[in-house]
């Protein structure tokens, strides 16, 4: 109730500030008009259409009736500007309150505007791939940050969300991954600042992390650029190896009246299904069979058919299979989540002013008890004209978001699912009527009830910027950005549950993450009487990353009310400091020969302070180029095509990201003790030969339009490859040191991304659009003297030759059916299975990956389905294995009720092998018949929405409304045996794809309203 009140008293003092604000600009208004934009042909309504006033940047969009109104300063006459998808832009002269406007069809994706690198291009211009994301189509998906919401909508890059826990890290990859150690996330820039995209956290939570992409309100986002080839990155190159991420946020308009949007949503979420186990009955059973299968194979462990475990109280066992009880703790684990979403913003502007200020309000629980994640965020930009030559404009983001942050991954203390999961189903949580924990987890009940991990994340991320027209088409621009990111967490373990068990412990760690950034460009644009047109952009960036982390640790507590550290009887603590700085300097030209032939190319030059002293500098240029054919005599009258244009690029971009601030420095520390007292000794191996990883990258495309724009493809085809790879390389343990940071490894990415867009029908009102994207790409790791384990068991083997994230497991053949023991592929022949007879079997890359949407709109309704897909990549089902171990689990472990489709008698055809102790190989960890096919169709997003008539609005207060139900994850074709194909245990890139202790992304609906006053 007071968290509902205290955003109902926010919600009325926006809505009387504007009031009063509107009150003031009233007296500015010096006409009305009103008008409707209709279809040449049809005379049908277009919603959505734009219409600004020429001179201005005052716009309004039509509703759901094709209608549109003003209320401005101008007087008529003046001259309206109005856009479009899919028709041709117009300008029309308004000299009455009332008018109809009519446009005809045509390719208004041509003149799209796209954002690049420190500036905007049209589509029909643009030289490298960039794709371009309306988050409006995408950021009712319940997730906690707007990279999640993007899967399956951009061609080329691959996004997983790898577990259902709202805010928690997502994995993207943009055309492939480049580096083994180094990070392969793409960089982010939000309004020109670089921010962090890191995790901070440092308290376990079993290989899990979270999302500093989660402190984005995607309610703020105006539109999201991915940018994939080198031609489009280069102006990026420290980072532009991994693709970039260009967010822009919204804006208001110069003389536009005040206007209030406000979003509401409400829903629940819960698991689609869960795992399927065995009884108590059927478990006691199993239990039983294995203990006699490994007294036939091993006589002299004396166990026989009449000591079975389960048999006769009488008779001194646990009571026969059929009298166990089930305890289901799965349902005490799972619950249905309330989802909850509230968005507020004022836009408008006066002559000399424009403004945007927003608030949201985000709750998410999640599907396992008791995660839940909230983001509290306020919103300001405000551009101001000082004088016609002299733009200042300031963007400011502050979020607070909280995270009750349990252990959802690997690991038995602590961790939600292993106490749910793991534990026998047999087996009381009570033992002489109290709680208790078994086989090594948590009580489920008790771990419910005492669980105390959370934290909390105050973020800022904005600038300050002024741009001035030196000359006639000469401007600079100067901007001072800011990333602050106070990451504070805590956790609190009482007496009842394993890790406080001894006392109590406690934890706490706060980490500050300042990333300073200063830029100047000079940008000059001209156009010649000829039809040609020459531009360049020079300028330069000055970046610092600052970290600070004190982490401290309390042990052994008088009672559990205690839970502050300095009531511990033990106490220690540590404390961090890095920082690193980057300075850049870079420049772009362009040439436009009528439209037709276009020419460009950039050099980046960046200098880190975390390569060796003489490597420090890195040099990253790219060429572009592009015939527009359609402008060719030979097609210019061919009404077919309405757009055809051949492009090509090559370019050189880096990464640094990944390794520490002072990798090629040798380090001291000072912890060291010695005889009692403080002390140093040397932590870190120097290479002053340390230097950048470096990608090149070729890209050959296609951008063709057909039938007026109503069919676009687009096809690009691309080679990445990596040379100088960042890497830490193992050291003789006589050297006193465990590694050391090195230039060793090579990658190449090759594939081909492939977009169509069409206007299936648009007629009589109906509109039917479809989106789809598939795309390839093939890793390959080209040099790598020793390869490298990673993941639980080592099941991930990184080995040259082969693809990055290969799984390296124990082949199985089958379960012989005479004997029920399970036959591996014996790779060396030597009669024997060792670890020299793993092999790598897959990957979790897929063969093709990608998203299909289909809209349709009719008069005020519409609805959108979406469907994300991948095929042909593995998953490792660790889970499975742990629930696979028949009955020599017994009182240590779960058993799935796959375990019943066990061989039991000879002639038995199966692939689970018979319940046995003795034979290691029936449940060999690392087998691979828990390796298993990942690919999937997901149903990822399926919305309805409605406008409602302005008069109905009207009744409201509202200039428009629309009302929405929103369903998430509602289907999913996979065989994947598991909940969710995408599930992956750790957060670390190296260990993706194995799935343990993970909760599935949730099934949700939601409801909701958008008004417009």
């Amino acid at each position: 109730m007071k968290k509902k009140l205290i955003l109902q008293t926010i919600i009325c003092i926006l809505f009387v500030s504007v009031g009063v604000y509107a009150q003031k600009t009233d007296a500015t208004i010096n006409s009305t008009l009103s008008g409707t934009v209709i279809d040449e042909k049809t005379k049908e309504p277009l919603i959505g259409a734009s219409i600004s006033i020429k001179g201005t940047t005052h716009g309004v969009i039509t509703d759901s009736n094709g209608e549109f109104y003003f209320r401005t300063g101008q007087k008529l006459p003046y001259i309206l500007i109005i856009n479009y998808i899919g028709y041709e832009s117009k300008q029309f002269v308004a000299s009455k309150s009332t008018i109809t406007v009519e446009l005809r069809s045509s390719s208004k994706e041509l003149n799209e505007v796209v954002v690049v690198g420190y500036g905007t291009q049209e589509r029909k211009n643009l030289i490298g791939s960039v794709s371009k994301i309306n988050p409006n189509e995408v950021n009712s998906i319940p997730v906690g940050s707007i990279d999640a919401q993007l899967q399956g909508k951009v061609s080329g890059v691959q996004i997983s969300s790898p577990t259902g826990v709202p805010g928690e890290s997502v994995n993207v990859r943009v055309r492939g991954a480049t580096s083994i150690n180094a990070d392969n996330d793409p960089l982010y820039v939000v309004d020109g600042v670089f921010i962090n995209s890191n995790s901070l956290q440092s308290i376990s939570t079993g290989g899990k992390s979270t999302s500093p992409i989660a402190d984005i309100n995607p309610n703020d986002i105006q539109s999201i650029e991915v940018l994939k080839d080198a031609e489009a990155t280069a102006l990026y190159g420290s980072r532009g190896a991994n693709g970039v991420v260009l967010i822009t946020t919204k804006r208001g308009n110069y003389e536009q009246a005040p206007q209030i949007n406000f979003s509401a949503s409400y829903g629940q979420a819960k698991a689609a299904k869960l795992w399927d186990l065995t009884t108590g009955p059927q478990h006691a059973q199993l239990v039983n069979e294995w203990w006699v299968n490994t007294g036939k194979d091993t006589p002299s462990l004396n166990r026989t058919f009449a000591n079975r475990p389960f048999r006769p109280v009488s008779e001194g066992g646990r009571g026969l299979p059929e009298e166990q009880q089930t305890y289901d703790r799965l349902s005490e684990a799972f619950r249905t989540a309330t989802l909850q979403n509230y968005d507020i913003a004022l836009t408008g502007g006066t002559k000399s002013t424009k403004y945007y200020i927003g608030g949201g309000f985000t709750s998410q629980e999640a599907i396992l008890k008791p995660i839940n994640f909230t983001r509290a965020s306020f919103k300001v930009n405000l551009d101001q004209r000082v004088s016609d030559k002299l733009t200042i404009g300031v963007n400011n983001l502050f979020t607070r978001t909280y995270r009750n942050q349990a252990r959802a991954g690997d690991g038995p203390q602590g961790g939600l699912l292993q106490a749910a999961l793991h534990t026998p189903t047999y087996l009381s949580p009570y033992e002489n009527g109290v709680l208790v924990g078994r086989a090594g987890f948590d009580n489920l009940t008790l771990l419910l009830q005492n669980y105390d991990v959370n934290s909390t994340s105050l973020r800022y991320i904005g600038n300050l910027y002024f741009e001035a027209e030196l000359l006639p088409n000469l401007k600079l621009r100067s901007s001072w950005g800011a990333d602050y990111n106070n990451y504070n967490e805590s956790e609190y373990w009482n007496t009842f549950l394993l890790l406080g068990a001894q006392g109590g412990l406690a934890t706490s760690s706060i980490t500050q993450y300042t990333t300073l950034l200063n830029e100047q460009t000079l940008t000059y644009r001209k156009r010649f009487d000829n039809g040609h047109s020459f531009g360049f952009v020079v300028g330069n960036t000055l970046q610092s990353d600052q970290l600070n982390r004190t982490y401290a640790e309390g042990r052994g507590f008088a009672n559990n009310s205690f839970k502050i550290i300095s009531s511990a009887a033990t106490t220690t603590s540590t404390q961090n400091w890095s920082k690193s700085n980057l300075a850049s300097f870079f420049a772009k030209a362009d040439y436009n020969i009528n439209g037709k032939y276009l020419f460009n190319a950039s050099l980046r030059a960046d200098g880190s302070s975390r390569f060796g002293a003489d490597r420090k500098w890195g040099y990253f240029p790219s060429v572009g180029a592009a015939w527009r054919l359609k402008q060719e005599e030979f097609l210019k009258n061919v009404d077919l095509v309405t757009d055809l244009k051949l492009k090509a690029s090559y370019g050189i971009v880096g990464n640094q990201n990944g390794i520490g601030n002072f990798a090629a420095q040798g380090l001291w520390t000072g912890g060291a003790s010695y005889q009692g007292g403080a002390g140093t000794a040397p932590q870190q191996l120097a290479n002053p030969d340390l230097r950048w990883e470096k990608t090149n990258q070729v890209n050959i495309g296609v951008d063709a339009s057909f039938l007026a724009g109503r069919l676009g493809v687009e096809f690009n085809v691309y080679s990445k490859y990596t040379r100088d790879g960042l890497l830490q390389l193992a050291l003789p343990s006589t050297t006193g040191f465990a590694n050391y940071w090195s230039n060793a490894a090579e990658i190449s990415n090759k594939g081909f991304e492939l977009n169509i867009t069409s206007t299936n029908i648009n007629k009589g009102g109906l509109v039917w659009t479809t989106s789809f994207n598939i795309a390839q790409n093939i890793n390959k790791i080209e040099k790598l003297a020793t390869p490298l384990r990673y993941g639980s068991r080592d099941l991930i083997l990184q080995k040259e030759g082969n693809p990055l994230y290969s799984f390296w497991v124990y082949k199985q053949l089958y379960v012989d059916p005479e004997t029920g023991n399970v036959v591996y592929e014996d790779v060396n022949k030597d009669g024997k299975i060792t670890t020299d007879d793993r092999q790598l079997v897959g990957s979790i890359w897929p063969k093709f990956f990608g998203g299909l949407t289909n809209t349709v709109t009719y008069k005020g309704f519409e609805i959108s389905a979406f469907f994300a897909y991948q095929y042909g990549n593995k998953i490792y089902n660790h889970n499975k294995f742990f629930g696979e171990g028949g009955g020599a689990r017994d009182a240590a472990r779960i058993i799935f009720a796959s375990n019943l489709a066990r061989w039991q008698k000879p002639g038995d055809i199966t692939d689970v092998p018979r319940p046995d102790g003795i034979n290691v190989n029936n449940y060999r960890d690392g087998g691979s018949r828990w390796l298993e096919d990942g690919s999937f169709i997901r149903l990822r997003s399926l919305n309805i929405g409605y406008h409602l008539p302005k008069a109905i609005a009207k009744r409201i207060g509202a200039e428009a409304a629309k009302v929405f139900v929103n369903g998430t994850n509602l289907w999913l074709l996979t065989n994947y045996t598991g909940l969710d194909p995408e599930s992956s245990a750790s957060s670390d890139q190296n260990a993706q794809g194995i799935d343990l202790g993970t909760p599935p992304q949730p099934r949700s609906f939601q409801v909701g309203i958008n008004l417009t006053f």
